[in-house]
């Protein structure tokens, strides 16, 4: 135990150990539904239940964050008016990026994906989330303190949010217009908030379609040190 975890304010951890057979049976069942993950920019207009929504905002809660300080607010979307507003203003920023700031090392690889400046993924899917990232925290005197590696835990907790929209049937796409000052400012969040990313979410179209792509080997995305 580390100095002071005896102190008031801890529990003990609820832990079940899962026998060796089982706990290989789960981590292959899971990759082999996570491979099957694909970004869809192709919604259907199908309804999604709240409650869907409100348990992979909790699920993306769990993620570790520094300090404990859960950095981040998850502004879910399904007035189709706002999501008109939000389309037009990121149409906007896209079509000035992909017009005149586009590096072209950028658009090297993502010319194969056909990716453009119109987004009807916005308005097509029956929810829009948005993910804002705290880069101050509001302290109990109403006075601004530091929040503590904020990108990594939001980044931990979007991964949990997609992890979580997929295990439930349903599909998600990762947009960051660029630039994003435009969504604190149509949803009306704090000056210490920033975007970080858009979320589409819902069933796929009909028929909708995914770059035909492959994942990286193993060997080719990890490193292994020892003999075990």
């Amino acid at each position: 135990m580390g100095e002071g975890d005896d102190e008031p304010g801890f529990v003990e951890l609820e832990f079940i150990a899962i026998p060796d057979n089982e706990m290989t049976s789960r981590a292959t069942e899971f990759y082999k539904m996570m491979d099957k993950r694909r970004t869809s920019r192709h919604f259907s207009d199908r309804k999604v239940p709240r409650d869907l929504i409100e348990l992979a905002i909790k699920t993306a809660s769990t993620a570790p964050s520094g300090a404990h300080l859960q950095p981040w607010t998850f502004v879910a979307i399904s007035d189709q008016d706002l999501k008109i507003r939000i389309r037009e203003a990121a149409e906007i920023e896209e079509k000035r990026f992909y017009d005149d700031r586009i590096p072209e090392a950028w658009s090297e690889v993502i010319r194969p994906l056909g990716t453009d400046f119109v987004k009807e993924h916005i308005t097509d899917a029956p929810w829009l989330v948005v993910l804002f990232r705290h880069t101050q925290r509001r302290r109990a005197n109403g006075e601004n303190g530091p929040t503590y590696y904020s990108q990594e835990s939001c980044g931990i907790s979007a991964g949990l949010f997609i992890a979580s929209v997929h295990n439930m049937g349903l599909t998600t796409l990762t947009h960051t217009p660029s630039p994003m000052g435009f969504l604190g400012k149509i949803l009306e969040r704090p000056d210490y908030e920033q975007a970080m990313l858009l979320m589409p979410v819902g069933f796929p179209k009909e028929g909708a379609l995914v770059p035909n792509l492959s994942r990286k080997e193993l060997s080719e995305v990890s490193v292994f040190l020892g003999f075990d």
